[in-house]
């Protein structure tokens, strides 16, 4: 596995690492002492599947506040996603920055998303499905947004914003720190 540590410190691009022969390829996508080995959080408590069959579908901006935090390992294994993370540790050089990478099935590039950060995608390709591996399980209780298009964090999507989303996506209020 491949780590590079994105401009939003503690959070990192992980490709894998191809042993390739005549057959194809193999590489490792879990390694909880890879992760242990560069302090990031490699517990697993679930995984996850978001399908999604529209190009333009729009997902997030999520998190899981305190006292269960998560950290998560996002792959998008069939289409293509524009997968933003965007920093909401108040104590953060990064606070309020935000970093996007394309992930697709055909490049295997999984992101590493730490506790303390929103994360939200947007789907560039039809019948498009993610992948996801979190360190905490989920508590409806804790579950928190932001806007996807609040002036707090100027993200720029790569397509019409707001075509396919969820009712509680679009109900997310401004952005007001805690």
């Amino acid at each position: 596995m491949i780590f590079t540590e994105t401009k939003l410190k503690g959070a990192y691009v992980v490709d894998l690492e191809h042993h390739e022969d005549d057959r194809g390829f193999f590489a490792r996508s879990w390694d909880a002492q890879e992760f242990d080995r560069r302090s990031l959080d490699g517990r697993l408590a679930q995984c996850n599947v978001s399908f999604n069959k529209k190009r333009g579908t729009l997902r997030g901006m999520h998190y899981q506040a305190e006292p269960f935090p998560e950290a998560k390992l996002v792959r998008c294994t069939m289409g293509a996603i524009y997968d933003v993370i965007l920093d909401l540790r108040p104590d953060s050089p990064t606070f309020k920055l935000w970093v996007a990478e394309e992930l697709t099935a055909a490049n295997r590039r999984a992101l590493y998303v730490p506790a303390g950060f929103a994360h939200g995608f947007q789907t560039l390709a039809d019948d498009t499905e993610v992948f996801y591996q979190m360190t905490e399980f989920f508590h409806s209780e804790c579950a928190r947004g932001v806007r996807w298009d609040d002036s707090a964090f100027n993200i720029r999507w790569p397509l019409p914003e707001g075509s396919v989303m969820s009712q509680q996506d679009l109900s997310f209020p401004d952005f007001r720190p805690d």
